[in-house]
C-alpha cells in the first residue's frame, strides 16, 4: 500500500489548523479589554443611565461581533513580486 503525502497540515478531525500570529493575539487581547470594560459599563447603578443603556451594548457588541471574528480570521497578506 502506498503512503499518501499531505501538504497541508491537517488537524484532528480533517480540518486544515490556522497558525495565530502575534497580530492575531494582540486583537483577541484588545477584545477581552472591550468586552471587560462592557460588563463594567454595564454593572453601573443608575439602569436608565448611558453606561448601562447605550455605552455598554455598543462595547459588548464591538467586541462579540467586530473582534473576536476579525481575531480569528485576519491573517498577514503575503508579499507577491508583480512582473510590471
Amino acid at each position: 500500500m502506498a503512503k499518501v503525502k499531505r501538504t497541508k497540515s491537517v488537524g484532528k478531525f480533517g480540518v486544515s489548523q490556522v497558525s495565530f500570529t502575534k497580530t492575531n493575539y494582540w486583537l483577541f487581547g484588545a477584545s477581552a479589554l472591550v468586552l471587560l470594560a462592557g460588563y463594567l459599563a454595564l454593572a453601573q447603578p443608575p439602569v436608565d443611565g448611558f453606561l448601562s443603556l447605550t455605552l455598554a451594548p455598543i462595547l459588548l457588541v464591538l467586541g462579540y461581533c467586530v473582534l473576536i471574528p476579525a481575531a480569528i480570521i485576519y491573517t498577514k497578506k503575503s508579499r507577491t513580486s508583480s512582473t510590471e
